[in-house]
């Protein structure tokens, strides 16, 4: 049903265009890390003939085209990976940011020999590898490493969950790198990012033309205050819904554009 009403308004245009949907992607239209199924990738091409759409990501762009498909570009109107710091409508690149331009080489060696001291010093029930991927727009600390398998994964954030493992190092960063004007963001299970202060989603909104939508919403599921999604879900140009999975989105998004 999705797949055929999707085809059919990718030929005649969405009927509302004037609305744009934004999403982030981990725990909004896929489970965390893993790819997109069949039946939500069907759904968001059904509601892309409803209304515009957009997907805004904090990992980067292979990463984005990992998890939603490599025809992402394509497939939805904007695509916004590291928080819109490399960005993408109508299939062109229209944007890219650099970290480590913007705050130079000594201020990011400094960063990066803190964070490694810092991560050398904490016990964890385990570590694997990959403490710090290093990325255009941002960096992204993983206190257990991202090599970890999805059971250790799991582990992790559930342990984290009540020893602040994240929590507790992000407050020793703000402190370290008062100087530098630097935010810090939790999302996913095992990791955070530091980016500059004004790099966090709201940045992709740059890219948006205001005089072109009558109503922006943003769907993500770290809406809470410290969670990649909070400043762009309580942003006064954004309507912001707070999903708890894929499934939710769906539900939500059926309630609000199939009528």
């Amino acid at each position: 049903l999705y797949s055929a009403r999707g085809a059919m308004a990718a030929m005649t245009g969405a009927k509302n265009p004037r609305i744009l949907a934004l999403f982030d992607i981990d725990g909004t239209l896929t489970k965390a890390r893993a790819t997109i199924t069949p039946e939500m990738k069907a759904f968001m091409a059904s509601l892309r003939g409803q209304i515009t759409i957009g997907v805004v990501g904090g990992s980067d762009f292979a990463k984005q085209k990992e998890q939603l498909g490599e025809s992402v570009v394509e497939e939805y109107d904007y695509a916004f990976s590291e928080n819109g710091l490399t960005a993408y409508k109508a299939g062109e690149l229209i944007g890219q940011q650099s970290f480590s331009e913007k705050i130079g080489e000594e201020a990011m060696q400094r960063l990066l020999n803190w964070t490694l001291a810092y991560l050398s010093k904490i016990e964890l029930p385990l570590k694997r590898g990959t403490f710090i991927e290093f990325r255009k727009g941002m960096l992204n600390i993983s206190p257990i490493g991202r090599n970890c398998s999805r059971p250790e994964r799991d582990a992790f954030e559930a342990f984290d969950n009540t020893a602040g493992v994240r929590v507790a190092m992000v407050e020793a960063m703000k402190k370290e790198f008062a100087d530098l004007n630097l935010t810090f963001s939790i999302g996913g299970q095992i990791s955070f990012d530091v980016f500059p202060t004004g790099w966090d989603k709201t940045f992709c909104l740059n890219f948006i033309d205001p005089a072109a939508f009558d109503e922006i919403h943003f769907f993500g599921d770290k809406t809470y205050k410290g969670g990649n999604d909070f400043e762009i879900f309580s942003d006064e140009r954004t309507i912001g819904h707070t999903v708890t999975s894929p499934d939710d989105t769906k539900a939500q998004c059926e309630s609000l554009f199939f009528k």
